[in-house]
């Protein structure tokens, strides 16, 4: 197959009009339209359903649009590592994360990254959903598992535990639960146990609604359960890192947490020589260390 008509379907596949796909290409519609009807002449078959108000992929078209996607990641992916400078650190990265690690302990940390690379671009994709590396959903990921896909290279960050946390406010006006069961006397806040989020947090939310919670607030992610816990609504299930940011909060019931979450960085093994990622690594590293320090510090009373 000709490798120009190829890269033509694709922008008419992606755009879903001839129009469209032309403006992308800088080719009349007419040009682009000889190329897609040669296209489906040298393969014998119909890659389009054409109709008024656009273009839509049969069968066989879904079926070579997926190649050429995959064709064009692969491609983006050496263009990339092709970009990397031998002393420099710039250009596009996308990062992805969970909703809550990305918007409580990652984007508040990103100033220094862009401080000593301030010509990164960088794309956070903040979501639960396991975004596919070796298919370039994302150059680097921050997952709380260890990714299960071979041709990864991943690193162990830290382990994470889900805990209790309540504002000193909420403490000076309420007081703190002494045991699992004065916790009924409270409101909890925390991710509901049908949301998803990783399992040892689940698990620790289910087990603590077993108990006779009078009022509980449910939110479905972890930075509106640490924004009803700043203002005084109640004790919130949340991870323990949280608190090295936010010294507001007061850890209550500390025997009572989950399981370890362990945090891996994960990039493909093609991008292993990518200064951009090397950075970022180093980044996440440092800050996870000074992290470290300021928990080990000794409280200034």
């Amino acid at each position: 197959m000709d490798w120009d008509k190829l890269r033509i379907f694709h922008a008419v596949a992606d755009a879903g009009s001839l129009t469209h796909a032309g403006d992308t290409l800088n080719l009349s519609q007419s040009a682009v339209s000889r190329q897609v009807r040669a296209l489906e002449e040298s393969l014998n078959t119909t890659l389009f359903h054409r109709h008024a108000r656009g273009l839509i992929l049969t069968e066989q078209g879904e079926l070579l649009f997926d190649a050429t996607q995959a064709m064009n990641k692969r491609l983006d992916a050496a263009s990339a590592r092709i970009r990397d400078s031998e002393e420099e650190v710039f250009g596009d990265l996308r990062v992805t994360t969970t909703l809550g690690f990305g918007s409580l302990w990652l984007a508040p940390r990103l100033p220094a990254l862009y401080e000593d690379f301030p010509d990164l671009k960088i794309d956070l994709m903040l979501e639960e959903r396991v975004l596919d590396l070796p298919m370039r959903e994302a150059d680097v990921a921050i997952r709380m598992k260890e990714p299960s896909q071979a041709d990864l290279i991943r690193k162990k960050l830290m382990t994470v535990r889900m805990v209790l946390f309540a504002s000193k406010s909420y403490v000076e006006q309420h007081g703190a639960p002494q045991d699992l069961k004065s916790l009924g006397d409270h409101r909890l806040i925390c991710q509901s146990p049908d949301s998803i989020q990783v399992g040892a947090g689940q698990r620790l939310a289910a087990e603590l609604m077993t108990q006779d919670i009078t009022s509980l607030l449910t939110v479905n992610n972890y930075f509106g359960v640490l924004q009803g816990v700043l203002n005084n609504l109640g004790i919130g299930v949340l991870p323990d890192y949280v608190q090295v940011d936010t010294p507001d909060l007061v850890r209550v019931l500390p025997d009572v947490q989950s399981t370890e979450v362990p945090v891996y960085l994960a990039f493909p093994e093609e991008l292993r020589h990518s200064k951009r990622i090397a950075a970022f690594r180093d980044f996440v590293q440092k800050q996870i260390a000074l992290d470290r320090q300021k928990a080990a510090a000794p409280v200034m009373r």
